[in-house]
């Protein structure tokens, strides 16, 4: 039978602004029962109640301050107490940070909350999603995971911090993550894609240096592309039949595209899900 998200639960994080809500918004009116996660329980809320006002009876929502692993285990639970399946999981939350910060874990900010998040989280319900297979992960990476490195010796750029050294290194995580785990859940009917939902006009690079910040308003007046745009590439990911089985693979803008060659390097993607399941036990 081919794949129909009209029923199916599915869990966003990061979905109460830009592409996140935008996914949720186009899923809820198909049909698909939405769990919104959110970080700010005012915003989460009112969020949530815009969407249940259009599409009654198919949003809930939950929070969860993904740069706590404390915290993203009490979403797990919660989650669990409420849905007995998992059909569709949306590792979308996510951010920046201009100067090097640490998580109340102790770890890199960007790092943990953009990888280990996704990580933590997805290995928390993984027995869930095989559960209600055929199921699927969708992992929102970046384009600008080209650019990214990997050292264990320094994960959290003890030296040399730069906003986007540290955002490509996430990005480069998100990838490998994505295409680990298809590996690993390959046979059980769960899927594991990730993307680049394209350069969105949201507020994901509010915390840029200031010294950029007319860089990015002009790109966004002219090259950026709107929330539901890239938000459309999430919901297609999610949704469309075509994908039934297409799994480890990568997407920028709805084409599926080679990721960068550190993205595909097995051996390097095994070493990352070891040092992160250590990061986060």
């Amino acid at each position: 039978m081919a794949w129909e998200i009209r029923g199916k639960t599915v869990l966003i994080t990061g979905a109460t602004s830009g592409i996140g809500l935008a996914a949720a918004r186009e899923l809820a009116r198909r049909d698909a029962r939405v769990v919104m996660v959110g970080r700010d329980p005012a915003r989460t809320a009112e969020a949530a109640a815009r969407l249940s006002a259009e599409a009654p009876g198919n949003v809930s929502h939950l929070l969860c301050d993904f740069s706590s692993f404390a915290d993203i285990r009490r979403l797990a639970a919660e989650f669990r107490a409420r849905h007995d399946r998992l059909d569709v999981l949306v590792n979308n939350a996510g951010g920046v940070s201009k100067t090097r910060r640490l998580s109340k874990d102790g770890i890199e900010m960007t790092f943990a909350v953009n990888h280990l998040g996704y990580f933590l989280l997805t290995t928390l319900l993984t027995d869930l999603l095989a559960k209600s297979a055929p199921a699927r992960v969708v992992s929102v990476a970046s384009i600008g995971h080209r650019s990214g490195t990997l050292d264990f010796d320094d994960l959290g750029y003890e030296h040399g911090y730069k906003i986007m050294r540290a955002y490509s290194r996430s990005k480069l995580a998100n990838v490998l993550f994505a295409n680990e785990l298809a590996r690993r859940l390959a046979g059980t009917g769960v899927t594991s894609n990730s993307l680049h939902p394209g350069a969105v006009n949201s507020n994901i690079w509010s915390g840029a240096p200031w010294y950029a910040q007319p860089v990015i308003r002009l790109l966004r007046a002219f090259a950026f592309i709107s929330v539901e745009k890239g938000g459309s590439y999430i919901v297609d990911l999610a949704a469309n039949p075509q994908f039934d089985n297409v799994t480890g693979k990568y997407f920028e803008e709805g084409v599926m595209k080679d990721p960068a060659p550190l993205a595909r390097d097995e051996a390097l993607a095994r070493q990352l899900w070891d040092v992160s399941a250590s990061m986060v036990a």
